[in-house]
């Protein structure tokens, strides 16, 4: 699985155990999210080019650099829109597109219920953000429908991962890295993450 990345950080450790934690009460739960999905759009924009800009500052010119690509983030809903709050504190204008899939408990398939995406060029780079990747299945469809819209540079991020999750991905879109914290022990039979930390948007949306 070449195309993976865990991010190894302290304060990822941190946060991740308060996550797990079942005692977290909700505000705590959402200030470590948000902690742990920056630290993890940070890794995962190392991969956006930049250009030559020249300025001035108060003493001279400087020769710097600012981001070229068009960025795009399409969260997983709902439990994506803890991971694009993050994201859009450092991209503010990055277009957002959305896709709705709803989990059956009984047979762990999701069921696209929304979808709303902007038009994708082949050198914007699509961010797909989900904070569970556990079978695999709802970035999978993600994934493919802004392939099918026409993106070519897409990365996806996700706080923690099942190993059946990120074989299924590295199996079906080899082209795609995937960023994470963390990548746990299985699924259970109800397909959830072991150990994991429940179900996230349960838990930041406190309901």
């Amino acid at each position: 699985m070449k195309n993976v990345t865990i991010v190894s950080h302290p304060l990822v450790e941190h946060s991740l155990t308060i996550l797990r934690d079942k005692t977290t009460r909700t505000e705590e739960f959402r200030r470590h999210a948000d902690i742990v999905s920056k630290i993890l759009m940070i890794e995962a924009t190392k991969r956006m080019q930049l250009k030559a800009r020249t300025i001035e500052t108060p003493l001279s010119k400087y020769n710097g650099k600012e981001l070229q690509d068009e960025v795009i983030v399409v969260p997983v809903l709902r439990a994506g829109l803890a991971m694009l709050f993050s994201l859009q504190e450092m991209l503010p204008k990055a277009s957002v597109g959305f896709i709705g899939l709803e989990r059956d408990e009984k047979t762990a398939i999701a069921r696209e219920y929304y979808k709303k995406i902007p038009v994708i060029l082949s050198t914007n780079i699509v961010f797909v953000v989900d904070p569970m990747l556990a079978t695999g299945g709802s970035m999978d469809d993600t994934i493919r429908a802004v392939k099918d819209k026409g993106a070519r540079r897409i990365i996806g991020v996700s706080i923690v991962s099942a190993p059946e999750g990120v074989r299924r991905l590295s199996e079906h879109h080899p082209d795609v890295p995937i960023i994470t914290a963390a990548i746990d022990e299985k699924l259970n039979d109800k397909a959830y993450i072991v150990p994991g930390l429940g179900d996230f948007g349960d838990r930041y949306f406190g309901t």
